[in-house]
């Protein structure tokens, strides 16, 4: 078990407006079997921000952390996985506090830099503090020492970091930060492969973008993390175990499990998209999105439109509630969102399409490979796909 971390790791907002990346060399976890003993080391810079609760206090919280239900049995998370969860939850503890940090806006002005991805111009261009959520991450993962090789949304080329390390992490590590001014929510997506042994002979740049390449259907473990009015770890840790979310306890600063298995209502009422983009559309989308809207669907129930134009925010109410979240054009990225976020969905009994196509079942050629998006509710998203023509093949680009 791993409860005496709970009141161990926790975190501190960044000290000034040009935040450095975290050094996690201290934080180590050794797992060993068939119980879970653990040890934790986190350096001053992480200590915390909030006077930690008593033992006794603690106790009398409802639900484990994410660290105790990874190292339990009823998650059945192999030991090499719990230990990169264990980093991997303490990166995105410091990318909330950098979002919600007075000096964020200082940072954005200070403009962008770094290699940044091929994908990095106009509305999506990189960002500073998509390059500090970037570094955040690589170093947890790099301090893991679980990690082979990470690919990320920020990166032009996949970053080899181990030889014999066990995974591969996909990540888009700051999900909307062009809002992040206007306190619109955002998030962070990862994704987690096995490393293809059978490959290890070839080239190190040639093995990186292979193993980062991997089909959705090899996913071992996918997650986001939301950062609104409260932080939210929504994982599942492999096919077949569900998808459960945790809440960031400010009080104790550990992810607590408020939603265990989530499944999202195989119908609901809301539907997530850009609708000023409307008369971009194909005429199948238009059509639908027309005929639930009046109350003329399957249902006979009228649709409201709900849309924050932050992935994992949309994404995060459509779990909950049903309907459908959606971007019809070719702009999400493959290997960094659309796979993660898909399998979190239909772990919980949802669906994820391009409009044509199971989302896991396409097989990426590009590292930001991009596509049509649609997730959600599974009876609403084959009403949808019924429609035929839904892909919106009209992009003259948008400012906004």
């Amino acid at each position: 078990m791993l409860s005496h971390l709970s009141s161990q790791t926790t975190i501190t907002p960044l000290p000034n407006s040009r935040p450095s990346p975290p050094s996690l060399r201290h934080l180590r976890l050794r797992l060993t079997r068939p119980h879970v003993a653990a040890s934790l080391s986190i350096s001053s810079e992480m200590s915390s921000a909030s006077t930690p609760l008593h033992a006794e206090q603690f106790e009398k919280k409802e639900g484990k952390t994410l660290l105790e239900f990874v190292g339990s049995g009823e998650a059945h998370v192999d030991d090499d996985l719990a230990v990169l969860l264990a980093h991997v939850q303490t990166a995105c503890k410091r990318i909330a506090a950098l979002v919600a940090s007075p000096f964020n806006n200082e940072i954005g002005k200070s403009g962008g830099g770094g290699k940044g991805s091929s994908s990095g111009s106009g509305r999506d261009a990189q960002k500073p503090l998509d390059i500090i959520s970037n570094e955040i991450i690589l170093a947890s993962l790099k301090s893991s020492g679980k990690v082979a090789v990470m690919a990320s949304e920020e990166d032009e080329f996949p970053v080899w970091i181990s030889d014999n390390s066990p995974f591969v992490v996909v990540t888009d590590p700051l999900d909307g930060s062009r809002n992040i001014d206007a306190s619109i929510p955002t998030g962070t997506i990862f994704g987690v492969y096995r490393r293809l042994e059978e490959i290890d002979h070839l080239p190190t740049e040639e093995k990186a973008q292979l193993n980062s390449l991997q089909s959705g259907t090899r996913l071992v473990a996918a997650a986001y993390v939301l950062y609104s009015s409260a932080t939210i770890f929504c994982a599942s840790f492999g096919p077949g175990k569900g998808t459960h979310a945790f809440t960031l306890d400010q009080s104790i600063g550990e992810f607590v499990l408020t939603h265990p298995d989530v499944k999202v209502p195989p119908r609901g009422q809301i539907y997530s998209v850009n609708d000023a983009r409307y008369f971009d559309w194909p005429e199948g989308l238009r059509q639908y999105i027309d005929t639930v809207r009046q109350g003329k669907g399957q249902t006979g129930k009228k649709y409201s439109a709900r849309y924050i134009c932050s992935l994992v925010a949309d994404l995060h109410r459509t779990l909950l509630y049903g309907g459908i979240a959606m971007n019809p054009r070719d702009h999400l990225r493959l290997v960094y969102e659309a796979n993660p976020l898909s399998f979190l969905v239909e772990e919980a009994g949802g669906r994820g399409s391009d409009g044509k196509h199971r989302i896991l079942a396409i097989q990426p050629v590009k590292l930001h490979q991009r596509l049509p998006l649609f997730l959600g509710s599974k009876e609403d998203m084959l009403e949808l796909e019924s429609y035929g023509n839904i892909q919106q093949k009209v992009n003259p680009g948008y400012e906004v």
